[in-house]
């Protein structure tokens, strides 16, 4: 029998849920550098916070060749436009299995297009709160980045709110921040801090 949550959303959908839960510490690399110590870490989902039009779709099939996840940052990647065609281009052009951006549109042309949707949201004040709880209830993306993650009453007031799975990122530097974390109603951490993933 569906739950609540899979009538509302989807069966489909619940694939972000069960990825997070087996894997809830994500390796966010933003050079060639990190890309390649993330191989060798026990992280199953990677954030890819760099690239161009012109190396993305090897830097995604070296992430898909060791057997990971692998989310474009769209809005970082440089050559890609603010239109929904930069997510056309990475669903054409690479193997992603997802993408990431600020904007809305974008994400939701994502989750509507077949891939992972996650909205990355910069929480600084009450209205950008309040905006966020819009955007989340007009087309559901797969997931939300909450920036910055160090923030455990900020989380606790958005998983009040939503069953999105949430992924807590940006100012995490220590065990101490991600267990934080996870005791607000994060569903996962991302991290560029490299010692993070080995944990």
């Amino acid at each position: 029998m569906e739950s609540q949550l899979e009538k509302e959303w989807g069966v489909e959908r619940m694939k972000a849920m069960e990825l997070f839960e087996s894997s809830p510490v994500i390796a966010a690399v933003k050079d060639d550098k990190g890309l390649y110590r993330c191989f060798d870490s026990e992280c199953q989902v990677v954030f890819i916070l760099y690239g161009t039009i012109l190396n993305i779709t090897d830097i995604v099939r070296q992430i898909k060749d060791h057997g990971k996840i692998a989310v474009a940052h769209v809005d970082l990647i440089q050559g890609l436009s603010a239109k929904e065609v930069a997510v056309d281009y990475i669903r054409t052009n690479t193997l992603a299995d997802g993408i990431i951006s600020t904007k809305p549109l974008l994400v939701k042309h994502a989750v509507e297009s077949g891939l992972l949707g996650v909205q990355r949201t910069f929480l600084i004040d009450s209205m950008a709160m309040s905006t966020t709880k819009k955007q989340i209830e007009s087309f559901r993306p797969d997931a939300i980045e909450i920036m910055p993650g160090i923030m455990p009453k900020v989380l606790q007031e958005i998983r009040g709110f939503t069953e999105v799975p949430i992924i807590a990122g940006g100012l995490i530097s220590d065990k101490k921040d991600i267990m934080a974390a996870f005791s607000a109603g994060a569903d996962a951490i991302s991290t560029t801090k490299e010692d993070l993933w080995f944990m």
